[in-house]
């Protein structure tokens, strides 16, 4: 393959440290190349070195001779006086645009919902991260270089993207390097990965998976020498084989060894004795969404209900209807991810649960021992503490919290929990203000966890995270009893720490709904697909002569799609009676518990598969 661009004895310093020395890399065509590491670590130094956007301080950095490096950065540069389409093509004339089709996909993909006349400056941050990357993906380039493109960006665009760069070159033309803490995104779209740590950029062949079963390999032939990064590497490791079907039928790794590796490594959370703690903890009841929908009216008027009442609410008088029929019976112990488009109701729904947001019909019902704290995307728990170093605000809080449950119980002080996050002895004297993104993010998880929730809600807890500490927080919740809600864009993440997932689709009046996915984050996208399908399909269309199902076969299919509805309510209403049956049995005895969550999992099983089923037959009704 012939060779693009290289680096020769790098190095780069600044006034406090040395960040890479003497570093020397070439790309080819056909790479495809993941950054990992910490943060701090250089990655995104690396990125612009390679890219030409930043110089180092000796070395060089040589590129062949009419190669063309497209550059997105973490930096905000669009004007704010320029509509989107000048912004993503320029000056170039529609008829040149729209006849080109890498163009037509791009705006597909990332810029359907925005008017295309719309100045830059009316945008949001996360639709400008949209904006400059269709205006550098419009380019031709042999060698593209992303630093966090994944940032702002929900899970149909990170679907869409890794499809746009996979298919963008052939298999052995033009080069990409990415940064992103997107593990998912990284074992979709690379080939190698490179980890900078310790002044050096080092080399591992294949996606994320990949790279963590050889530096599991690295860490035990250099004698456990960082034994707490091995340790959660060999976690990771046993999730990735046991619970990512999908993921790990590629032939990525060499499975005979992984299996090896994992062979003591139990499963990454016992589920048994967390969901009896959680019972004790929260009792039968813990928050329960009755017939609820949520109307934002137009005006100041209009009047709303009590969320903890538990008392029939009023109905909403016109406005903006933005969540409708939600029936939700969430159970002690629940692990739950929630997806949805932005300004589907995701925030609305984690409000009615919380408590912050009110219904506007329906009821919902609250355990009296609930007690919900939410990691928001704010730093409101810092606020107060800004100006303060990290062992005074950690001096404040109590003095132990307990991991776990059952013998694998353990208690931890405040200075401990900071340790498992990553947190050094010299960053407690830090002021907050001084911390890194990452680090008050994690910070802030600490506050929360520390009150004690039994209900505990994530919202977007991935930014500013590095793949290592992802790991370590994902360790970190592995041992939290409590039930467990998480909004993210961060497929890897939800599917590591849920157990199950539901998602925020509009019904036919435009209204939020709320559906269980048993085919998590894939049968969403599908939904989606579907969802945009029938908003641009003319009602011709869409009537049954169209779902390739015609007289008795259609009766046949909807009547047997009517069946598995009554079935699935049947059974989930069962489900929920035996989860909260739990509470009134024996907590000491074990083995009956193990055996009701044994008879509970094949229930849920079962509606999977029925679930599946419907949806088929919903596929071929239309």
């Amino acid at each position: 393959m012939a060779h693009l661009l290289g680096a020769e004895a790098l190095h780069l310093e600044y006034p406090t440290r040395v960040v890479f020395d003497a570093v020397t890399l070439g790309i080819e065509e056909g790479d495809r190349i993941g950054i990992v590491g910490r943060n701090g670590d250089g990655k995104s130094s690396l990125l612009g070195m390679l890219a030409g956007t930043k110089q180092p301080d000796s070395g060089r950095v040589t590129v062949r001779g009419g190669t063309r490096i497209g550059v997105l950065d973490q930096a905000d540069t669009l004007p704010d006086d320029i509509t989107i389409g000048a912004a993503v093509v320029g000056d170039m004339a529609e008829h040149e645009w729209a006849g080109d089709a890498r163009v037509r996909d791009v705006i597909e993909g990332l810029l359907t919902d925005l008017p295309w006349d719309a100045q830059v400056g009316s945008l949001s941050g996360g639709q400008r991260r949209r904006v400059s990357l269709a205006n550098l993906l419009t380019g031709d380039w042999d060698v593209i270089a992303l630093d966090e493109p994944t940032n702002h960006l929900d899970v149909e665009a990170i679907t869409w993207l890794a499809g746009h760069l996979k298919k963008r070159w052939p298999a052995n033309a033009g080069a990409l390097l990415v940064v992103t803490h997107d593990r998912w995104f990284l074992d979709e779209i690379c080939t190698e990965t490179w980890e900078v740590h310790d002044r050096i950029v080092e080399p591992f062949e294949g996606g994320y998976a990949a790279y963590i079963l050889q530096r599991v390999e690295r860490d035990r032939m250099a004698a456990a020498t960082e034994a707490k990064r091995q340790n959660l590497a060999r976690k990771e490791l046993a999730w990735l084989r046991r619970g990512a079907p999908a993921r790990t039928s590629k032939p990525k790794f060499r499975i005979d060894a992984a299996n090896e590796l994992i062979a003591d490594v139990p499963e990454i959370r016992d589920k048994v004795s967390l969901q009896s703690l959680a019972v004790s903890r929260l009792g039968k009841d813990v928050v329960d969404l009755l017939d609820v929908g949520v109307t934002y009216p137009s005006t100041g008027s209009g009047t709303q209900a009590s969320a903890g009442s538990g008392t029939q609410a009023g109905s909403g008088t016109g406005g903006k209807t933005v969540l409708k029929d939600v029936e939700w019976r969430i159970a002690p112990g629940e692990r739950t991810g929630i997806l949805g488009v932005n300004g589907a109701g995701k925030s609305t729904l984690l409000g009615l649960i919380s408590g912050t947001v009110e219904p506007t019909e329906g009821r919902i019902k609250r355990g009296k021992t609930v007690q919900v704290r939410t990691l928001t995307q704010r730093l409101d728990e810092l606020l107060p503490h800004w100006n303060d170093p990290v062992r005074v605000v950690i001096s404040g809080l109590r003095t132990s919290y307990t991991l776990g449950a059952g013998s694998k119980a353990q208690d931890l002080t405040p200075g401990q929990l900071l340790e498992r996050l990553g947190f050094s002895s010299a960053q407690l004297s830090t002021p907050v203000k001084d911390l890194s993104g990452g680090q008050q993010r994690r910070l802030q998880l600490l506050l929360v966890l520390l009150d004690q929730p039994n209900v505990l809600i994530l919202d977007e807890p991935t930014n500013d995270m590095d793949t290592d500490m992802l790991a370590a927080i994902e360790d970190l919740l592995d041992s939290w009893s409590g039930t467990l809600l998480v909004v993210s864009h961060d497929r890897y993440f939800l599917d590591r720490v849920t157990d199950q997932q539901y998602a925020i689709l509009p019904g036919p009046d435009g209204a939020g709904r709320l559906r269980h996915l048993p085919g998590g984050v894939d049968e969403y996208l599908r939904l989606r697909q579907r969802v945009e399908s029938a908003s641009t399909t003319s009602t011709a269309a869409s009537a049954p002569a169209a779902s390739g199902l015609d007289g008795a076969a259609l009766r046949a299919a909807q009547k047997e799609a009517a069946a598995l509805e009554r079935r699935i309510q049947k059974l989930t209403q069962q489900v929920d009676a035996a989860k909260h049956a739990l509470a009134d049995h024996d907590q000491s005895d074990y083995a009956g518990l193990g055996e009701r969550m044994k008879a509970i999992t094949a229930q849920e099983a079962e509606i999977e598969e029925l679930e599946l089923r419907w949806f088929e037959l919903t596929e071929q009704i239309g």
